[in-house]
């Protein structure tokens, strides 16, 4: 069951055919719940990456190197079907989380990452999901339902473990504290403006005219990335356009397609099981073992998101009695 978004800003121009997005209450389709796998997962590959990349590049570099990867391979796919392009105020949203998503909050974590331990890092990123969770109820009436709350809750006790169990002490500083949080902050405020701009634009193009922005903004760094691909190993320097092509272009486009099915708040919570798999692509490729609070963390956090996905009883009845009037409607008029 569908129904039509009426025109509003960030909705289609006068003569685009409107985007069709799933009624309330309507189960999530298999794509889908493939496209949130994919995200979830090439995320947490991205934290591997770039742990395996630091030591060549320098945050801004790393970031301006993996957007223009993004942004080449993307737009080959998006641009031969662009036929209508932001005017006027559509931009607005799309410049706000270009900066302050693909720009900002890229920089702002690989800093980061110099100067805390994994643990703390995890702790601090995953406050980004909560953070979307009310400014979705907020901003974009989502509310705020007790599963979510409480799966929410249950997911960063998870995260919580994670970080107990990283065998490290923080050696975090105060810079590096800021800097993680204020990563978290970005993401989060990113995730509500890129929202409204899925109602007309489809989840590719909302996020190559994102990762178009960050580019610009990261291009300070060019000499800089120049000077250090010339100098990288060329492991490292393959390892840069792994995170441009898979973690950035296909793991935002999966992120902004599943974005536009469910509720911000519940698509968010999902992160909470980036930390527990990146726990496992350590194990299988940096042959990092995982602790037994690193384990326990991550069963906890599946438990979380999966509370998260509860739907309480009156609103799965309303969801099968319109499916039922539906299809009703359907049978209907092919009998006209």
């Amino acid at each position: 069951m569908t129904t039509t978004t009426p025109a509003e800003p960030g909705q289609p121009s006068p003569g685009t055919p409107p985007r069709n997005t799933p009624a309330p209450g309507a189960p999530m389709s298999k794509l889908g719940i493939a496209a949130v796998i994919v995200t979830v997962v090439l995320w947490a590959s991205a934290f591997v990456g770039i742990r395996a990349v630091g030591p060549s590049f320098s945050p801004g570099s790393l970031t301006l190197g993996r957007l223009a990867v993004a942004a080449v391979v993307l737009g080959i796919v998006v641009l031969p079907t662009l036929k209508v392009w932001p005017k006027g105020r559509e931009w607005l949203p799309i410049v706000a989380y270009g900066v302050m998503w693909f720009g900002g909050y890229n920089v702002a974590l690989n800093a980061a990452e110099h100067m805390l331990d994994a643990g703390t890092s995890a702790m601090l990123i995953n406050v980004s999901p909560i953070l979307i969770a009310i400014l979705a109820g907020i901003v974009l009436k989502e509310g705020f339902p007790r599963w979510l709350l409480i799966g929410s809750g249950v997911a960063f006790c998870g995260v919580a473990m994670i970080a107990l169990g990283s065998g490290q002490r923080s050696t975090a500083d105060v810079a590096g504290v800021l800097l993680c949080l204020l990563a978290a902050v970005l993401a989060s405020v990113s995730a509500i403006l890129q929202k409204p701009v899925l109602r007309k634009f489809t989840a590719g193009q909302a996020t190559w005219f994102g990762i178009m922005v960050g580019t610009i903004c990261c291009l300070p760094w060019t000499g800089q990335l120049i000077s250090e691909v010339q100098a990288a190993p060329l492991p490292a320097t393959l390892g840069l356009v792994y995170l441009g092509i898979f973690p950035t272009a296909i793991a935002f486009t999966t992120w902004a397609y599943a974005l536009s099915l469910i509720s911000a708040g519940k698509l968010a919570a999902t992160t909470y099981l980036v930390p527990g798999t990146t726990i496992l692509i350590s194990w299988a490729v940096l042959q990092e073992v995982p602790t037994i609070w690193g384990l326990i963390g991550g069963v906890v956090c599946l438990v979380g998101v999966g509370l998260t996905r509860r739907t309480p009883k009156h609103n799965r009845q309303k969801a099968k009695e319109g499916r039922r009037a539906s299809t009703a409607g359907t049978h209907a008029a092919e009998k006209g």
